[in-house]
């Protein structure tokens, strides 16, 4: 079921190169269907990405948006996908996790050469994040990370990263769980209010350059009893409410592009 965005200025041109790289025949099905949710063409011309551009992805898990960048960046340009360097972590489970999901976008990237030969990974310290050299990339990347800088206390940090890689003029693309307005600090629910996203942009020097409604999911009421993993793709809930959450989809989510100012 395609989930149909809200908002006045929900719709966006996209460009061939990304239309091309969403319908390659490499992707996992299974992530294709995430595309009636996830509007990868949309969000990424929204964003500015395309070929002959540096682009780094801040944590890209799985690699879900990894099979789509990686082709369109691969003749021309450069996808660099960034992931917490798991010695920066305490020993324990955290540090675990992180290994794992790094060994993980290893084997996918190593499993499929004609796709990702060209890809580069970056490993980072949350706490001090350099993501590259200064003023190097074109665009950054982030989707629906910031509510697990914002618990550690780490969103400053990773914003102010985030500006000192791009280059004057660079974009910062946000994709985040939007809640219904600004939560608390100690909120566990994974949704962020959607004012405090932009109070952390600017001031790492960010100017909000646009909002899309691309990713709105009017039917997300944000009050479940394991937070934004309720729903689907976690879909952390007992089996007999299965039918209503596939019904509601994915988070609202915003959309959110920022410009590293010139000069």
């Amino acid at each position: 079921m395609a989930i149909k965005p809200a908002g006045p200025n929900a719709q966006v041109a996209i460009t061939p190169a990304v239309q091309k790289a969403v319908q390659d025949s490499h992707r996992d099905p299974a992530n294709v269907k995430r595309d009636a949710y996830r509007h990868p063409a949309q969000t990424l011309s929204f964003f500015g990405v395309a070929p002959g551009k540096t682009v780094i992805e801040i944590t890209p898990g799985s690699g879900w948006y990894s099979e789509i960048l990686a082709p369109l960046l691969r003749d021309t340009g450069s996808y660099v996908a960034a992931v917490v360097d798991p010695m920066s972590v305490p020993e324990g489970r955290g540090r675990d996790y992180q290994q794992r999901s790094r060994e993980g976008l290893e084997k996918k990237f190593a499993g499929n050469a004609a796709v990702y030969d060209k890809a580069t990974l970056v490993a980072y310290n949350p706490t001090a994040p350099v993501f590259g050299p200064a003023n190097s990339a074109d665009v950054v990347l982030t989707f629906r990370n910031v509510h697990n800088w914002r618990s550690a206390n780490q969103a400053e940090g990773m914003f102010k990263g985030f500006y000192s890689v791009l280059k004057p003029g660079g974009v910062l693309g946000v994709v985040e769980h939007r809640a219904k307005a600004d939560v608390p600090a100690d909120d566990k629910t994974g949704y962020v209010g959607q004012k405090q996203v932009i109070a952390m942009a600017e001031a790492a020097g960010f100017k909000l350059a646009g909002s899309s409604e691309i990713n709105a999911n009017p039917r997300d009421t944000k009050d479940y009893p394991n937070g934004v993993w309720t729903l689907p793709p976690t879909n952390q809930h007992d089996a007999a409410d299965e039918a209503r959450y596939q019904a509601i989809g994915e988070s609202d989510r915003m959309t959110l592009r920022f410009i590293k100012p010139q000069g």
